[in-house]
């Protein structure tokens, strides 16, 4: 039987009561969804769409830290924009993240919506 092991820091928001900011399961670590959202304060960070993006990436990177793994070792990325006109603002910051070859497969997708108003949610898995 596959065990899965539940990831948590507090160096990345807490997560709702109803999932877990990670899951590790077979040498790999799911990620859920991140925003912009500011560890301490609970609250988006101000700015823009390169704002959020830099805050949710380096979320996903805590936890990703406190599984074992880094964002070295992410495999795939799903993103989700509220407006597709941020693609390139954030691909600029998307890009100081992952830098090096080879890069990690991709989904971009225009949503209606996304929680607390925010403009972009990044979700991710990466091998430990």
């Amino acid at each position: 039987m596959t065990l899965k092991e539940s990831v948590l820091t507090t160096k990345a928001p807490a997560p709702m009561p109803f999932f877990s900011q990670a899951i590790k399961c077979n040498g790999m670590v799911y990620c859920s969804g991140s925003i912009g959202m500011e560890p301490t304060s609970m609250k988006l960070v101000e700015g823009g769409v390169a704002d959020r993006t830099k805050q949710a990436l380096t979320n996903l990177s805590e936890v990703l830290k406190a599984a074992g793994s880094g964002i070295e070792n992410v495999v795939k990325v799903n993103i989700f924009l509220t407006n597709m006109e941020n693609f390139a603002a954030m691909n600029k910051v998307y890009d100081t993240f992952f830098s090096k070859e080879p890069k990690p497969c991709r989904t971009c997708v225009a949503v209606h919506q996304l929680p607390l108003g925010t403009d972009v949610e990044i979700e991710l898995t990466a091998h430990l």
